[in-house]
């Protein structure tokens, strides 16, 4: 059961890692850690200290809960929040198209579009 876990944190771990388009070098620097430290973690070899995982999740800017259970937390949803309420109204309207045809198409019978 702990592998799987360690698997499945590495993974979006990793995921994270790549959307921000960071190298695991980079990752490791922002984070003062070693390269290794984050090669095994995204390979869910071993378990981060609790330090390290506060760490990563300062220098990836996700909550721990993401991280550890896969879950977004009211942190997570704020850093979204921030960045949308930088748009211009017109700019608000694109991403919310952007956003109904992205759920359409991944959830089909969403029948919640506002």
């Amino acid at each position: 059961m702990e592998e799987m876990l360690l698997k499945e944190m590495g993974q979006r771990l990793s995921a994270r890692r790549k959307q921000l388009r960071l190298t695991q070098e980079e990752v490791a620097e922002r984070a003062d850690m070693t390269t290794q430290t984050i090669s095994t973690a995204e390979n869910g070899i071993k378990a981060l200290r609790p330090e390290n995982i506060i760490k990563l999740c300062g220098a990836l800017k996700i909550s721990a809960d993401y991280l550890l259970f896969g879950t977004i937390s009211s942190d997570d949803q704020s850093v979204l929040f921030s960045k949308v309420s930088q748009l211009s109204p017109a700019q608000y309207r694109h991403l919310e198209d952007i956003v109904n045809s992205f759920i359409a198409a991944v959830i089909p019978d969403d029948k919640s579009e506002a």
